[in-house]
């Protein structure tokens, strides 16, 4: 609608001011709420035009709008705003058609048929996946779903960090101590099994640093030349140079690590379409390297170590390969870039990845032009604010991380409890019980997450995203709960959802009706920004409007059969809109609750 009044005022300017105006120069908004209209037109740049005063333009061009556009009922003009107001007919005709469409919302295509690529998740071998993991995963994972439903095709990627001195502190530690020790034998995930000689290692290490200080060493050569991180490095060395012994180890235990993220990754409900791994496209990214060294766009130091130079641009010198031959991250993602953009020559490649690393994707993306690839402006970084406890950060080193497979257990007791305590169980099986609390407790999780704006620091609050009230993944399911179960009333009852006309949209009922039309402008705002928080405010709002017409106004005991059937219409397609924006964020909504 807001294209054919761009357009019919475009022609409007033409015939009544003889002038020209590209579509794309009228400026068409939702009317502000505390004006009567639908759609607002600022006729302040169109007065240059008609030689008269804003709201004489307004006034004008209103009039004429009325005559040439049937879904227009009225308007009215505040200074140079025109405010227009949609007809009731073109409101009915809009609940009529939305009732049987599934995919409200959703854009059918795009005009950009290269895929977008969506690096999340990217974990470590040497530790389980914590809370920060999870809205990685959650951010990752929904902005692929809000941008296929903007028309965009993608593809959903990992990339595993399986080498390097981290991974292999955990190895040394688990040879030292384990004694051969299993995940099976321990009765623990396999992930949580190496996580735990993570942070011996850690222990360790820091025990040793302090002796030696003690001895009259200096804290830097402490850190430095402590045995156990001599000893990993050493390691690393043996893995990068393939000792068989070594190489064994690192395979057993980074099995183990697999094995365990992928059951924490089918709880969570994310997936994707291709896993990389690090020690796959390190290679790659070296040889890039020693390239860009052969032909001068690198240097060396007396160390060997190489280096980029960005000094010219404003930056510092970047290390890319040590003085041992051994690989760092920027290694690593520069192999990783280019072998990502050989499988899928994308749009872009977006990178969900914390705030601490917006210099380096900077980095990565003057790097990859300096070394000539002319698609470096096609890396996004998609940074996300950190997440925090009440108590404060987390540190795994130190093991004091919320650990995500906890926390999602966690969750669902809590909405087990809740549910229970308030009854909603009535009529189910021990099974669909079950299910309803993993669908309420998940729900709490990913919504409480995703509804912060992706780039801020957020704390997480268990008990809070529990509530049934307030803006909660809960109160949205409860909500589509109650909209299912007045569809069944009306079932029973016989009642049809069919409707001719009605006497008058209620007011209430308009606020539904303009949130339900706008949902298709949010998917696409989402899209553009790459913010899932924009869908999950967006139905919170429309929840909560909803509930207040639930309140204030019978749908069953409508006066009229018509009435009830419109009624029941726009419960069907607000039930269809959360459903979709939920799903959009991957969140479930339940039928009954």
């Amino acid at each position: 609608m807001e294209q054919r009044l761009a357009q019919a005022t475009t022609e409007l300017i033409q015939e009544l001011y003889g002038q020209e105006l590209a579509t794309a120069k009228i400026t068409v908004q939702k009317t502000r709420s505390e004006f009567k209209g639908d759609f607002t037109i600022v006729t302040f740049p169109i007065a240059r035009f008609s030689k008269k005063s804003p709201e004489q333009t307004a006034d004008e061009l209103g009039a004429k709008l009325i005559e040439r556009l049937e879904e227009l009922a009225g308007y009215n003009v505040i200074k140079g705003f025109l405010n227009l107001e949609l007809s009731d007919d073109f409101w009915l005709d809009f609940v009529k058609k939305e009732k049987t469409n599934t995919e409200i919302g959703f854009n059918k295509s795009s005009e950009v048929n290269a895929p977008v690529v969506i690096e999340y998740s990217s974990p470590n071998t040497n530790k389980p996946l914590h809370l920060g993991h999870i809205r990685n995963n959650l951010i990752g994972y929904s902005i692929s779903n809000i941008l296929e439903a903007d028309g965009f095709n993608t593809a959903k990627v990992n990339l595993v960090n399986d080498r390097g001195i981290h991974i292999c502190k955990s190895m040394l530690a688990w040879q030292k101590w384990g004694e051969g020790e299993t995940p099976e034998q321990a009765g623990v995930k396999g992930d949580h099994l190496i996580g735990k000689y993570y942070v011996m290692f850690d222990g360790a290490y820091k025990q040793q640093v302090s002796e030696m200080i003690e001895q009259g060493h200096s804290e830097e050569e402490a850190k430095k030349n402590a045995p156990l991180l001599l000893e990993a490095q050493q390691m690393l060395k043996k893995w990068e140079e393939g000792d068989s012994e070594t190489v064994a180890l690192w395979k057993k235990m980074n099995d183990w690590a697999y094995k365990g993220f992928d059951k924490t990754y089918k709880r969570l409900g994310v997936d994707f379409d291709k896993i990389y791994y690090e020690s796959e496209t390190y290679l790659l990214g070296r040889n890039i390297v020693l390239e860009g060294l052969e032909k001068g766009i690198l240097f060396k130091k007396e160390d060997g170590s190489v280096w980029a130079d960005f000094s010219e641009e404003g930056l510092d010198e970047k290390l890319l390969l040590r003085s041992d031959g051994t690989s760092v991250y920027m290694t690593q993602d520069l192999g990783t870039a280019v072998l990502r953009y050989s499988d899928y020559n994308p749009h872009e490649m977006i990178y969900v990845v914390g705030n601490e690393q917006i210099y380096h994707f900077d980095v990565l993306s003057r790097l990859l032009k300096k070394l000539g690839y002319q698609w470096y402006g096609k890396v996004k970084h998609l940074s996300y604010g950190m997440v925090e406890l009440p108590e404060g950060k987390m540190k795994s080193r130190e093991g004091t991380v919320v650990d995500a497979d906890d926390l999602m257990e966690e969750m669902i007791a809590r909405a087990k409890e809740t549910t229970q305590e308030l009854g909603k169980i009535e009529g189910l099986t021990r099974e669909e019980a079950e299910k309803l609390y993993h669908t309420i407790g998940m729900g709490a999780l990913k919504y409480f997450i995703l509804k912060v704006d992706p780039q801020k620091t957020m704390t997480f609050n268990p008990e809070e995203s529990i509530d049934l009230n307030g803006n909660t993944g809960p109160f949205i399911q409860y909500t589509h709960a109650r909209i299912k179960s007045v569809m069944r009333k009306a079932e029973d009852k016989g009642a049809s959802d069919e409707f001719t006309t009605i006497p008058s949209i209620h007011p209430r009922e308009k606020v539904i009706l303009k949130r339900l039309y706008d949902f298709p402008n949010v998917v696409k705002q989402a899209s553009q920004t790459y913010s899932p928080a924009l869908i999950a405010n967006y139905t919170y709002e429309l929840v909560r409007e909803f509930n207040q017409f639930y309140q204030e106004v019978s749908i069953l005991s409508a006066e009229t059969q018509q009435q009830a059937g419109f009624r029941l219409s726009l419960a069907e397609v607000s039930a269809k809109v959360i459903h979709n924006a939920m799903g959009l964020l991957g969140i479930d909504v339940p039928e009954q609750m």
